[in-house]
C-alpha cells in the first residue's frame, strides 16, 4: 500500500514537472514570436475585445459586491473597538493589493480560460491546427501569441476597474448605509493607502493574465481526442489557472513586499 501511494505521488510530481517544462517552452516560443514581430494587429484587437471588453460585466459585479461585503464585515468588527472610520482603509488596501487582482484573475480564468481551451481544443480535434502547419503558419504565431498578449494587457485594466468600483461601493456602504462619518473615513483611507499598493496589484494582474492565457492555450493545443478530450482540457485549464493564481499570489506578495516596501 505504501509503495502504491509513493508511486502515485512520484507520478504526480513527474507530471507536474513535465507540465511546467512544456509551459516554459511555450512561453519561450511566444516571446520569440513577439520579438520577431509576428503579431497580427487585427487578431490582437479581437482578443482584446473578447478577453477585456466582454469580461467587464462579471468583473465589475464581482468587484462591487466584494467591496460592499468587505466594508460591511470590517465595520462590524471595527465598530466593537470604536474604529469605524478606519473601515475604508482596510477595504482600499485589500482591494488594491489582494482582492482586486486575485478575484479578477479567477473570474477571467473561469470565463476566458475555459473559452480559449475549448476553442483551441476543438481546432486540434478537427485538425485545424495541423492544417495551419501545412500552410506554413506556426500555431504559436497565429493562435497563442494574440491571446497571451491580449490577456496580459487586459487583466491590469480589468483589475483597475474592479478596484475602483470595489472601493467606491464600499465607501457608499460605509458612509451611506452604515452612517460612518465620510470626512474621517476618506481621510483615514488616504492616510493608510499608498501608491505601491496599486502598483503591486497591477503587477500581479499582469502576471495573472499571462498565466491564464498560457495555461489555456497549452491545455487547448494538447487536449485529447474527441469531445471528451476537449471537455477535460477545458476543466483542467480553469482548475490549473485558478490554482496557479492562488499559489503565485503568495510568492508575488512576498516578492513585491520586499521590492515595493516604503
Amino acid at each position: 500500500m505504501e509503495k502504491l501511494i509513493s508511486s502515485l505521488f512520484i507520478n504526480r510530481v513527474v507530471a507536474a514537472v513535465l507540465l511546467l517544462g512544456d509551459m516554459t517552452l511555450l512561453f519561450w516560443e511566444t516571446i520569440q514570436s513577439l520579438f520577431k514581430r509576428r503579431l497580427n494587429f487585427g487578431d490582437l484587437v479581437y482578443q482584446l475585445y473578447f478577453i477585456g471588453l466582454k469580461s467587464q460585466s462579471v468583473v465589475l459585479i464581482t468587484g462591487a459586491f466584494t467591496g460592499m461585503v468587505l466594508a460591511a464585515q470590517t465595520y462590524l468588527q471595527f465598530h466593537k473597538v470604536r474604529m469605524d472610520t478606519a473601515t475604508m482603509a482596510v477595504v482600499s488596501v485589500s482591494m488594491l493589493s489582494q482582492l482586486g487582482p486575485v478575484l479578477t484573475g479567477l473570474m477571467v480564468a473561469g470565463r476566458v480560460g475555459a473559452s480559449i481551451a475549448a476553442e483551441l481544443g476543438t481546432m486540434k480535434v478537427t485538425e485545424q491546427i495541423d492544417a495551419l502547419r501545412t500552410l506554413a503558419t506556426h500555431p504559436v504565431d497565429y493562435l497563442v501569441l494574440p491571446r497571451v498578449v491580449a490577456a496580459t494587457l487586459a487583466l491590469p485594466v480589468l483589475t483597475s476597474e474592479a478596484i475602483a468600483i470595489g472601493i467606491g461601493s464600499g465607501f457608499l456602504v460605509t458612509t451611506g448605509l452604515l452612517k460612518v462619518d465620510p470626512t474621517y473615513t476618506w481621510a483615514n483611507m488616504l492616510k493608510y493607502t499608498v501608491p505601491n499598493h496599486l502598483n503591486a496589484g497591477l503587477v500581479k494582474a499582469t502576471f495573472f493574465g499571462m498565466i491564464i492565457s498560457l495555461i489555456a492555450c497549452y491545455k487547448g493545443t494538447h487536449c485529447g481526442e474527441g469531445a471528451e478530450g476537449v471537455g477535460r482540457a477545458t476543466t483542467e485549464a480553469v482548475v490549473t489557472a485558478s490554482i496557479s493564481i492562488l499559489i503565485s499570489n503568495f510568492f508575488l506578495t512576498l516578492l513585491l513586499g520586499r521590492i515595493l516596501e516604503p
